[in-house]
């Protein structure tokens, strides 16, 4: 937690006192994951002891924009650590600094990842929002399994500049609030052109002068509305109870004046969706590692990493090399050895994948990338959008199906998932997302909150606190399709 909370928060009440109000986030509490840093008391670790110490330069972006926008600064979020880089076979959730977040609807199952800590603070009303990262999912996944809002932007529409990287082709900054509206207020105070990362400045004339806040609609903005259901593409994987829950919602939005179309497919969905669940190597399981996402972010990952260690001060770890050997050495507190840490049956396998590829970026990385990004845009969701050259607001989609998210993770594409019911079985909840083309936040965000209000908050449901004496590690997948 954050020393300086209660006197940061006293200085923007006296702020309010002599009538200086900074907008709608002015005295708001919030969290930020731990891969995001933050210049103050505060440590930035990525979950990981080895960053223990260490001494960032500057504040994010994302965070010295909240700071402006009067926000309070609570603390850190706990996550999987390196956020899910680590490894492969791992307990979502865990890191050996933070320990295993738990999803307060059932303590002994997945509580989504990698941005666990925000997504279960926001569900816990521990704060209003909070921020995340995601490079395949670790927004979109922890928010819809603990029904809240969660906004994952187009990449390089935040600043990923003082995160803790993982593939900068696929690393976003994203949003978690109870509401559409929380999670918006965030967005509009974190996006916007960093000269620290020089992908933002492809939004440029892409992005509203005034904000994302005044696309917020209510239900009658659904009336003429057209949604695409990618049916064999995704809907499909989802287990009958999860499908019967989730068309009622869209029955219900068909009701309210929009217009349903079934079957608008990502025209190469048998080669890019997993039909086993979620799986960023799946080029490699069907025998061309030229076409698998995983190929790019190993090698991503060791570059990325070096370039954001070589800023920091107060620490000797330099490259993945030293992260992998410190947690060799300190197998008692980090497990960098199989067998040693139930959280990391397999140690650190995901990091030695990544150190295997010295980072050498050569034919088969370019040409998995070009695979990735092409397959899962203009061959992929750009297709389903103009399905029958028909134009399409939205796709409608399970997130609960890891695929989903993770065609929009390769395409660096946005997502907004909102609570769309509990599964009996697990008690956990999950959600109904909507998802677009690169900077369409504004068309997602009008009809994410469209829906919403039409939902009247019947998507999400408090929690039961299953399993609250338990304290198992590894937490059970029980994740259905992803």
């Amino acid at each position: 937690m954050n020393p300086d909370a209660l006197s940061i928060a006293k200085t923007l009440d006296d702020e309010r006192t002599i009538g200086h109000l900074r907008g709608p986030l002015h005295g708001i509490p919030f969290l930020v994951k731990d891969n995001i840093a933050t210049k103050d008391k505060l440590q930035t670790t990525a979950g990981s002891w080895a960053l223990y110490g260490s001494i960032v330069p500057r504040d994010a972006f994302v965070v010295s924009g909240l700071r402006q926008a009067g926000a309070v600064l609570m603390g850190k979020a706990t996550l999987s650590e390196w956020a899910d880089m680590r490894s492969n076979d791992y307990s979502q959730g865990y890191s050996a600094r933070g320990g295993q977040s738990r999803s307060s609807y059932n303590l002994t199952v997945n509580p989504g990842g990698s941005s666990s800590g925000s997504a279960i603070a926001v569900a816990n009303n521990v704060v209003s929002f909070a921020l995340g990262t995601e490079t395949d999912g670790s927004v979109i996944n922890p928010a819809e399994r603990n029904a809240v809002v969660g906004i994952k932007p187009t990449v390089a529409l935040t600043s990923r500049a003082g995160v803790v990287p993982e593939s900068l082709h696929q690393d976003t900054v994203g949003t978690f609030g109870r509401t559409v509206r929380d999670a918006v207020y965030a967005l509009d105070a974190i996006h916007g052109v960093d000269p620290r990362d020089n992908a933002t400045s492809s939004q440029t004339a892409k992005t509203p002068a005034k904000g994302y806040i005044q696309y917020m609609a209510t239900k009658s903005a659904l009336k003429g509305a057209t949604f695409g259901l990618p049916w064999k593409s995704f809907w499909a994987l989802a287990d009958p109870e999860q499908q019967s829950i989730l068309l009622q919602v869209v029955d219900s939005i068909k009701a309210a004046g929009a217009t349903i179309i079934n079957g608008t497919e990502l025209p190469n969905y048998e080669k890019i969706v997993s039909p086993t669940g979620w799986n960023w190597d799946y080029g490699t399981t069907r025998g061309f590692p030229n076409e698998s996402e995983y190929t790019v972010v190993k090698v991503d990952f060791y570059n990325n990493i070096r370039s954001y260690l070589a800023e920091l001060e107060g620490t000797d770890i330099r490259t993945l090399e030293d992260i992998v050997r410190y947690n060799n050495e300190n197998d008692g507190s980090e497990g960098g050895h199989p067998g040693v840490n139930p959280a990391f049956a397999s140690g650190q396998d995901g990091l030695l994948a990544s150190l295997a590829t010295g980072g050498v970026m050569d034919a088969t990385y370019y040409q998995a990338l070009q695979f990735c990004q092409s397959s899962t845009r203009e061959g992929g969701i750009d297709a389903a959008l103009h399905h029958g050259n028909r134009s399409i607001d939205a796709l409608l989609v399970p997130p609960d199906m890891g695929q989903t998210y993770q065609i929009a993770a390769q395409a660096g594409y946005p997502m907004i998932t909102l609570p769309a019911g509990v599964h009996s079985q697990s008690g956990m909840p999950f959600g109904l997302a909507l998802m677009g083309t690169a900077f369409s936040e504004a068309v997602l965000i009008r009809y994410a909150s469209a829906v919403e209000d039409l939902q009247q908050g019947s998507g999400r449901t408090a929690p039961l606190w299953l399993g609250l004496k338990e304290r198992n590690i590894l937490v059970v997948a029980q994740c259905f399709a992803c």
